[in-house]
């Protein structure tokens, strides 16, 4: 019988990076500090031999599954779809295995992954809870570890963020600053009922820089979105047309809404800078390819990825120490959308 290839062990890997197989273990299952240069000796070794950590044989050692859970609300925007394949691969780096579920507007499903780590089917969980009224963060003070990603506001447990307010305080004063002055928003309005936590701070941004301005906030400018995504940005942009009401820019709190926004406007002959100046947020991929390219929010999504894996294999290692929050620093991309 013909057999494959032999599986690489943690004796290859050590052979391969000139060090013990102790070491392998310690970067593999982040057990120990390890200088820089052998991690990264290391890692390329794994790399080269195609090393699989054996999860099966690590659980029995050390009670763990080497898997961990992501939830994000929609797994189709492509703001999640790229963080999602970055968070895989920081996970992967770390011999860890990812399991994805999609939460939508379910809180349910959060509280099935929490008693999946219970069951120890999954070590942690880094979910993205849309308010924080419904995350069992509020609702449970017995979490597994936990990280969360996102705007949502809290001390309970670890997690990443961008700076959502200053955000959008940043695009509505480069608008301002380009001499806009009936500057719309798509994603949020004032008082809109369940609005998630990124659309009202990116709303206080936005109405920060207009007072900074001496500009009054006018409710007729304001679009709340339910869905944001492409589809949703366009029904925002006609019904932001429906109200004939005077604008000279768009604030959209996502790409996905902005790209949908340009559409509806080019079908009514509205030129994006010409007649209406366009910003998003999230720099997605396809932003600096659109016609005209999209002025946006960035953010180093790599550096997210890791942020969010490593806080949550801290938090396994060591459940006692306070929370922590990370805040991934982000920039104001400028491009064609905004140029006039």
């Amino acid at each position: 019988m013909t057999r494959g290839p032999r599986r690489a062990t943690v004796k290859d890997v050590a052979a391969l990076a000139g060090v013990s197989p102790k070491t392998v273990s310690n970067v593999m299952n982040e057990t120990a500090f390890v200088r820089p240069d052998t991690r990264e000796r290391v890692l390329a070794a794994v790399e080269e031999l195609g090393f699989v950590p054996n999860l099966s044989a690590r659980s029995l050692r050390n009670g763990r599954t080497g898997v961990i859970a992501l939830a994000l609300p929609d797994l189709a925007t492509a703001f999640s779809a790229d963080l999602l394949h970055r968070v895989v691969q920081v996970a992967h780096e770390r011999g860890m295995v990812v399991q994805i579920e999609e939460t939508a507007a379910e809180p349910q499903r959060e509280y099935d992954l929490v008693s999946r780590a219970r069951e120890h089917q999954i070590d942690g969980l880094i979910l993205n809870p849309i308010r924080l009224k419904d995350s069992i963060i509020v609702h449970d003070d017995q979490l597994p570890p936990v990280v969360l990603i996102g705007e949502v506001e809290q001390h309970k447990v670890d997690r990443v963020l961008i700076d959502s307010r200053q955000g959008g305080y940043e695009v509505t004063k480069h608008l301002l600053e380009r001499g806009a002055r009936r500057i719309a928003t798509l994603g949020g309005e004032t008082g809109a009922h369940d609005a998630t936590a990124t659309s009202i701070q990116r709303l206080e941004g936005y109405h920060r820089a207009l007072a900074e301005h001496g500009i009054e906030a006018d409710p007729k400018l304001e679009v709340y979105v339910e869905e944001w995504s492409m589809v949703g940005g366009a029904e925002a942009a006609a019904e932001l047309l429906e109200r004939d009401t005077s604008f000279d820019a768009i604030v959209a709190f996502t790409d996905s809404i902005a790209f949908g926004a340009m559409h509806v406007l080019d079908e009514h002959g509205i030129s994006v800078p010409g007649d209406v100046m366009m910003t998003g947020f999230d720099d997605v991929e396809h932003a600096r390819f659109m016609n005209p390219s999209l002025t946006t929010i960035g953010l180093n999504r790599h550096a997210f990825a890791e942020a969010a894996v490593d806080l949550l294999l801290t938090r396994i290692s060591d459940r006692t120490s306070p929370p922590r929050a990370v805040a991934i620093p982000h920039e104001l991309v400028v491009r064609a959308s905004t140029t006039r």
